[in-house]
């Protein structure tokens, strides 16, 4: 990514990672799909309302894919192979490692989690049930994740799309079979999705074994080298615990949410699954921009990472604002997707949060291409304290006024696009001080 046309590189990366994440979307979006229109409202509300669980203990292991992922790009970029062996197979074994402590603490925290965020109690069973199953098979979507971001990092990005795009039509085949036929409920949903993920880590893993690239596993040499892990946790562990914590603080917004019923759940289930998708391209723009950024800023070409940034940023604006108008227009034919006609509070719930919430999607292209930005310099911990300040202090203080002052369930959700307007702001000031926009010299590594 050092040479050639910055806007056609970015795309090139970004169109393939953005189908992947489409793809990864499907995973939980299908469960929620399946068991809405054949098991019930109960069953999609447990499925959503368990989202910002999952996401809290994926999102640290993710944060240090991020950090590793930028500590691989830019050794790549500086054309450094020993350090990019040690980097490689530092991640790997730390990624085996992860995936035994999520499995144990996810499976330890289900059953409180769930009476923390106030889960309805038509709801609990089956979501309690969803999300043991879940952490039980968590090492499938850890390593999928850690291994994808290795190649994404070396400027691959279509191998990691053909394998999920595999598994994800797999836990499709697999939903339908477990839950319409075998009548397995919502533990089927949760098979089906832990199975799939599993066959998705074990082709990336064989993809990277029998690679003879410097970024290629060879399993004797896995350990963990200092230097590395220093450096992967500095980048990564920021970003991990400001998606960990912003994932937990999402848990009082589900709770808020959860306070008005079932129905209004399950609707906000429904809105959730839409929001997903429609965030996709400004994720894989933003993940592009962290990958060329990284190389660029490796190789000392500090302008063109500078210009990777602006191209980034207006791509994910032109991209997003489209999708928020279409699923402003399709919003009632989007939510049958997930319910039966007849559920019309349901309906009712998840068209309000669409209306009120698309039209602020735009603020979040702003806060995170300069995230990924900052985080492709190696700069980790200032979107950390920003986001967490935004997304966390901030998102809290603004829900704990408008539940004191009695407030319904729009402006509750109306904590989402305040803490991405107060966080676009900050994260502009501080790019604007940032090294990568005054063009200085990378950190050494020591």
């Amino acid at each position: 990514m050092t040479e050639g046309t910055i806007w056609q590189q970015l795309l090139q990366f970004s169109v393939p990672t953005a189908i992947g994440l489409l793809f990864q979307q499907l995973y939980n979006t299908v469960d929620s799909m399946i068991v809405g229109r054949f098991v019930g409202k109960a069953a999609l509300a447990a499925v959503g309302g368990t989202t910002p669980i999952i996401n809290m203990l994926v999102g640290l292991c993710a944060g240090v894919a991020t950090g590793a992922g930028v500590v691989i790009s830019q050794s790549y970029g500086a054309k450094d192979n020993e350090r990019l062996h040690k980097a490689v197979h530092t991640t790997i074994l730390l990624t085996l490692i992860m995936s035994i402590v999520a499995t144990i603490g996810g499976i330890f925290l289900v059953s409180p989690m769930l009476t923390f965020m106030k889960t309805p109690s038509d709801v609990f069973a089956e979501a309690q049930e969803y999300l043991t199953i879940y952490f039980a098979g968590i090492v499938g979507l850890l390593i999928y994740n850690m291994g994808s971001g290795i190649l994404r990092a070396v400027g691959d990005s279509k191998r990691p799309l053909y394998f999920l795009c595999f598994s994800a039509s797999l836990n499709v085949v697999l939903d339908l079979l477990f839950v319409l036929v075998f009548k397995w409920g919502i533990a089927g949903a949760g098979y089906a999705t832990v199975l799939a993920q599993f066959i998705s880590a074990m082709l990336i893993l064989r993809t990277l074994t029998k690679t003879k690239e410097p970024y290629g596993i060879q399993w004797k040499d896995l350990a963990l080298d200092r230097v590395m892990m220093r450096r992967i946790f500095a980048i990564g562990m920021p970003a991990g615990i400001q998606q960990a914590i912003t994932s937990f603080s999402n848990v009082f917004v589900q709770s808020y949410i959860n306070a008005f019923g079932g129905d209004c759940m399950a609707g906000f289930s429904s809105y959730n699954k839409l929001d997903g998708f429609l965030l996709v391209p400004v994720q894989a723009i933003a993940m592009a921009a962290t990958t060329f950024i990284g190389q660029n800023y490796g190789a000392g070409k500090y302008d063109r990472a500078r210009k990777g940034v602006r191209q980034s940023l207006f791509m994910s604006l032109g991209i997003t604002g489209v999708l928020a108008v279409l699923q402003l227009t399709f919003a009632d034919t989007l939510l049958l997707l997930f319910n039966d006609p007849s559920e019309t509070e349901v309906l009712y719930y998840g068209k309000e949060f669409i209306t009120w919430i698309s039209p602020f999607y735009l603020i979040i292209c702003f806060n995170q291409i300069y995230a990924g930005a900052m985080r492709g310099i190696g700069d980790g911990k200032t979107p950390m304290i920003i986001m967490l300040s935004c997304f966390v202090v901030f998102r809290q203080c603004y829900m704990f006024v408008a539940d004191m002052l009695g407030a319904n369930f729009i402006v509750i959700g109306l904590a989402y696009p305040a803490g991405w307007l107060v966080c676009s702001v900050f994260m502009s000031i501080f790019y604007r001080r940032s090294v990568l926009f005054k063009g200085l010299k990378p950190e050494t590594f020591k």
